[in-house]
């Protein structure tokens, strides 16, 4: 309110309305291109970054998957496997 208020002492009533114009057709034009450069920023990073996150979720598996298997099963057959107990034959 200040600037319009400010705007209108320094150009007068008459000037006033093609300035207000003016910087409005500027402020289009400065959105449309930073529209623009948003639009050509996502496109050019939207690719290495969907490579990253695939590579980044691929290592998270290969690490994660091994502490998630069930060990028992191992531990178990490891234990079928082993010699009996041996009696204690030293008395």
């Amino acid at each position: 309110m200040v600037i319009l208020l400010l705007a209108l002492i320094v150009l007068g009533p008459e000037k006033l309305p093609e300035a207000i114009r003016r910087f409005a057709r500027v402020y289009g034009e400065i959105r449309k291109m930073s529209t623009g450069f948003q639009s050509e920023f996502k496109t050019a990073f939207d690719e290495p970054l969907r490579e990253l996150r695939e590579t980044a979720q691929l290592t998270k598996d290969a690490v994660m998957k091994p502490l998630q298997e069930d060990p028992t099963p191992s531990v178990v057959a490891d234990a079928s496997e082993a010699d009996p107990p041996q009696k204690d034959t030293e008395t």
